[in-house]
């Protein structure tokens, strides 16, 4: 066999490893499998994988050449970490917001308690009126705290105990956090990979194969054809800047992400959809 043989050879056995480690960490993003991302900082395996594919992206002796088969899939990949982190994004934010909304109830919770406890005037109806904001069993308790003839009366501190154990649940949100820090870790997970792919990805030229294809798909307007030739591949760029990404640098060096509220998201560049 030829040397050049040899090459050519070990180039396809690096490139097929590539993609089964493209595939693997599309799998271990996926937020519906077994296998997930816990602790970024922890898994070198993830790391490892990431490394690999950037290390091809980049090292890759001629870039002209490049195999359309491991560019499409990291294209891929890159894209779908995108879209994984835009919804997280969301998922955070709508998490903040029922936080917020939970610190609030919390504090009607322990007005309506005071109200009860000393009896003010109309409590019964006022009471009544809180039956949108919470459960039967919380209106039922309010009430029977309302009733009690003492303060020392069992039903009068059973009932002020279990409301306080509702106020401090709504003031800790503990499955709020809990959600937050998981959704963190695996955002944490899709910015490095944007991190330490996407822009070696970026420097290689895009596939003739991948050109063509475009040009059939929309060669009936011209002006379309020409508009995204050039802009078809800097826009998932674009995208990466505009849906917190470049933020997400800051976050791989942290533990916590944290993340502004939906009005302080950017607005989407031109042409973008």
């Amino acid at each position: 066999m030829s040397k050049s043989g040899i090459v050519n050879v070990r180039m396809v056995i690096t490139e097929e490893k590539i993609l089964s480690n493209i595939d693997k960490i599309q799998k271990l993003i996926n937020p519906k499998s077994k296998k997930q991302i816990v602790q970024l900082e922890e898994d070198t395996m993830f790391k490892d994988l990431v490394q690999s594919i950037k290390d091809y992206l980049t090292e890759y002796p001629n870039k002209k050449n490049f195999p359309n088969s491991v560019y499409k899939a990291a294209y891929e990949l890159v894209e779908y970490a995108t879209n994984q982190f835009e919804e997280n994004t969301k998922k955070i934010e709508d998490l903040i917001i029922q936080r917020e909304n939970n610190i609030a109830l919390a504090a009607k919770l322990k007005k309506a308690l005071n109200m009860v406890t000393n009896k003010e005037d109309d409590w019964k109806n006022k009471i009544q009126k809180l039956s949108e904001d919470f459960s039967e069993e919380i209106i039922d308790t309010l009430g029977s705290i309302g009733r009690a003839r003492s303060k020392k009366s069992q039903n009068f501190q059973d009932g002020v105990k279990l409301i306080n154990a509702k106020v401090a649940n709504l003031e800790s949100n503990l499955h709020i956090e809990i959600d937050m820090e998981r959704i963190e870790d695996r955002s944490k997970a899709l910015s490095f990979i944007g991190i330490e792919i996407a822009e070696s990805l970026k420097e290689i030229p895009t596939p003739e194969e991948d050109v063509q294809e475009l040009q059939e798909e929309i060669s009936a307007d011209e002006q379309y054809i020409n508009e995204t030739r050039v802009n078809i591949k800097p826009s998932l760029w674009e995208r990466f800047k505009n849906t917190k990404l470049v933020r997400a640098i800051r976050y791989v060096m942290k533990i916590k992400i944290v993340l502004e509220l939906p009005e302080a998201l950017p607005e989407p560049t031109h042409g973008e959809q």
